[in-house]
């Protein structure tokens, strides 16, 4: 199971309001990351 899957699993199943914000920055983290990447690959091409 990838990463971003585990991470939105999780969200689902959780209620801790603490723990979901957390597996959201989480989530928006890896989200700029891909973003970062795709943007220095689409720059290089």
């Amino acid at each position: 199971m990838s990463i971003d899957r585990f991470i939105i699993k999780k969200l689902d199943n959780c209620h801790e309001e603490q723990t979901r914000l957390n597996l959201v920055k989480l989530f928006k983290l890896r989200i700029q990351k891909a973003e970062k990447e795709e943007y220095k690959n689409h720059r290089i091409s």
